[in-house]
């Protein structure tokens, strides 16, 4: 068996984009298995930059195979407009290098716009949502009155539905939030376009045709989005997202046993970066805070919010790779750190005057934590053209080693920049 899970081990931003289109060369499959548009993947290739939020990251290997699991939340008219940018670009030139699973939850247009309703409404306590819609999406599927992706292809189906959610939102949007509800013939209408281009994406079955693949022997890649801190169950509650981000959940949202999943790959920053609201232990707000920002482009693929960054933590870290299940670990944009002459790492955390090394479940004794920093020399050398392990300056080597003793978990790959090529490899991702 040869499934391998990429999985978000911050906050969420920390790469796994790029990696995940290194990886795909490798692969047979990529299948991105929870979130929605609200991801941003920011893949460069050839000095090329492609931003995409749900077609799966291997879609730039022609050869590749993406799929969109049952666990994503699809808004159509987003990821119709994604598919067009590619063929535009000259990718997904072959239908049958993307498939949308028949039982994929859509996000509608009352979905968004109540998403926007709730964060407004809110004063001090915002949670920082992307506004697009996720949240309440992922609220009609537990609540079983969801439009499934396959709904689009029935129209007597697709009516009942939209008639039972409008006779609801539309009562809560005008009368509770003072804003404007939705017309069912409009909705219906614009749906009938988009279901007429997405048709040839259609995957009736895209647990079996997982489950057949893995049996086959093919290499199938599993990438989440987000991070683990946003788990909705295991995450810094309620400042997380709406679905689970977690490596198990990749083989829930794909319909296929544990057993299938042979490593979990957790991608991690060389430092932490957080955008929205909640606590974050090791933030810097300084001018060292301001640096890294500045460094690390760190702006959001999606929303353009600017990510609060801080040193890194191992005390979160630790808690992700426990959590997860994490086998293996990919270190990403250890360049941004040239120029610093020390460098933090958050060790552990001081509580109500105790040395704590657990994270603390409760988000409100997270947020009163004190980091323990311990302080490693910094360097001055541009790392973006270095080509091999060997070429990187001692104190680079000294701080990815440190790092990865105090973890006690294999840093097999290593970026230096956001193309392909400024990827090294301690390890080979697959084992034969």
């Amino acid at each position: 068996m040869a499934g391998i899970v990429v999985v978000g081990a911050q906050w969420g931003d920390e790469g796994k984009g790029k990696l995940i289109d290194v990886f795909a060369e490798k692969a047979d499959m990529v299948v991105r298995y929870q979130g929605g548009a609200n991801a941003g993947h920011t893949l460069v290739v050839n000095g090329q930059k492609t931003v995409l939020h749900l077609v799966p990251s291997g879609i730039l290997r022609p050869e590749t195979t993406c799929v969109i699991a049952s666990g994503v939340v699809i808004d159509v008219f987003a990821i119709s407009k994604e598919i067009k940018g590619l063929k535009e670009s000259g990718l997904l030139q072959n239908p049958k290098q993307l498939m949308i699973s028949d039982t994929a939850t859509v996000i509608l247009p009352y979905h968004k716009a109540l998403d926007a309703a709730r964060e407004s409404a809110l004063s001090n306590e915002k949670i920082g949502t992307t506004g697009k819609g996720i949240g309440p999406a992922y609220e009609d599927r537990a609540a079983r009155r969801a439009v499934l992706f396959g709904d689009l292809f029935d129209r007597d189906s697709l009516r009942k539905k939209l008639e039972l959610a409008l006779r609801e939102r539309n009562f809560i949007l005008e009368n509770y939030y003072k804003t404007q509800g939705f017309n069912i013939d409009e909705i219906m209408k614009d749906l009938a376009e988009v279901a007429e281009e997405l048709a040839p994406y259609r995957a009736k079955d895209s647990s079996l045709f997982i489950a057949k693949n893995l049996k086959a022997g093919k290499r199938v890649l599993f990438e989440g989005a987000q991070g683990t801190m946003l788990d909705v169950l295991h995450g810094t509650y309620p400042f997380v997202t709406s679905s689970s981000t977690l490596a198990a959940n990749a083989c829930a949202s794909a319909g296929i046993g544990p057993m299938n999943v042979q490593k979990v790959i957790g991608v991690f920053k060389a430092y932490t970066t957080r955008v929205g609201s909640g606590p974050f232990p090791t933030e810097l707000k300084d001018e060292v805070g301001e640096k890294i920002q500045a460094d690390g482009h760190e702006f959001g693929s999606t929303t353009g919010r600017a990510r609060r960054c801080g040193w890194l933590d191992l005390v979160a870290l630790k808690y992700a790779i426990r959590v997860n299940g994490i086998t293996n670990l990919a270190m990403m944009k250890i360049d941004v750190l040239t120029g610093h002459d020390r460098v933090g790492v958050c060790t552990a955390y001081k509580l109500n005057g105790e040395v704590i090394t657990e994270l603390p479940t409760s988000p409100y004794e997270l947020e009163n934590v004190e980091p323990v920093i311990e302080w490693l020399p910094g360097w001055k050398e541009d790392l973006t053209k270095v080509k091999t392990l060997s070429d990187l300056p001692r104190p680079t080597t000294n701080y990815i080693d440190y790092v990865g003793s105090q973890l006690g978990t294999p840093i097999d790959v290593i970026s230096v920049g956001p193309g392909r090529e400024q990827t090294l490899w301690v390890k080979p991702l697959f084992n034969n």
